[in-house]
């Protein structure tokens, strides 16, 4: 068996770490604002958006740990590093915001039933920067978001609460010229549905990464007819690809061979197809024979 590693490492830039600092910051600082507004105004909209951004704000930790923690070396015990950390943290952020939806959709019920005066004009002012707050610190994400689950996590917080605070001006503006003070949460409610529809996603590829599921944007089928077209191979079994992290996947499989083997240029070719065509980042291939006399047990089963 020869093994063929093909590493491509991701060290967060510190552009990055500025972006979680800057984010982190500005996020905080406006929840404890939007906290002691939606206590004045009497909104428990606002308030229910407070806690919304509260979870950002944790969101937004676990990302850029995990983002950090993905640079780390591997160590003795941890032979790839910490990469796996990206995908607990996009799990984590996916439950916190089903938590924080949950919480929005029990507020907003309750609301329906205890009706209650509002000072919608705090309600419109503060919400509205909510949304440039929101929505600004969103786009600093948007570009990592395409690639990384992790930056989408971070990226999806910003993006749903920056909703939220549009909802809620619009719930404002509407209790202003009508009067109608149940426009409020039912506004929260419809808010809640777009958040589930746009986080569902991100806690079903979490899911497929934690169990080791092959990720969504590989083409499977497609690796499989490449390898099995490589000169000289007649069978291809035991493939196994999963996702190291949230940006990086890992390749195993064994090539059965009869007549001849790779040469060190035909490892290069294979990693250097599969990271550019395919997108895999660590290439394991162990070439064998398929002598009857020494069969692969793992042919039977994968």
């Amino acid at each position: 068996m020869k093994p063929s590693h093909s590493h491509t490492h991701h060290h967060a830039p510190q552009s990055l770490n500025t972006v979680f600092a800057f984010s982190i910051t500005l996020n905080f600082a406006f929840t404890f604002v939007q906290l002691v507004y939606a206590l004045s105004a009497n909104s428990m909209g606002l308030l229910a958006d407070a806690a919304h951004n509260a979870g950002d704000v944790l969101g937004l930790l676990l990302a850029w740990g995990a983002n950090w923690m993905v640079s780390l070396p591997a160590r003795k015990r941890y032979s790839y590093g910490y990469k796996r950390t990206s995908i607990l943290a996009a799990l984590a952020n996916a439950l916190i915001l089903f938590a924080t939806s949950v919480l929005i959709i029990y507020q907003s019920i309750y609301n329906l039933f205890h009706l209650n005066p509002v000072n919608e004009k705090i309600i419109i002012i503060v919400a509205f920067i909510g949304i440039l707050i929101n929505g600004g610190t969103a786009l600093l994400f948007l570009r990592g978001a395409h690639d990384d689950l992790n930056l989408k996590g971070a990226f999806l917080h910003l993006l749903s609460d920056a909703i939220v605070s549009l909802g809620v001006v619009i719930g404002g503006v509407l209790i202003y010229f009508t009067d109608k003070v149940w426009i409020d949460p039912v506004i929260g409610l419809i808010i809640v549905t777009v958040i589930l529809w746009g986080t569902w996603g991100l806690l079903r590829d979490s899911v497929h990464l934690i169990l080791d599921a092959i990720p969504r944007y590989i083409d499977h089928h497609g690796i499989k007819e490449f390898l099995h077209h490589l000169p000289g191979v007649t069978a291809v079994h035991d493939l196994h690809i999963w996702g190291l992290s949230t940006k990086e996947t890992a390749l195993t499989v064994h090539l059965v061979m009869p007549e001849r083997t790779l040469a060190d240029e035909d490892y290069q070719q294979i990693n250097h197809t599969l990271h550019e065509k395919f997108k895999i980042n660590h290439v394991t291939i162990q070439v064998e024979k398929g002598n009857a006399d020494y069969p692969c047990h793992r042919s039977e089963t994968c």
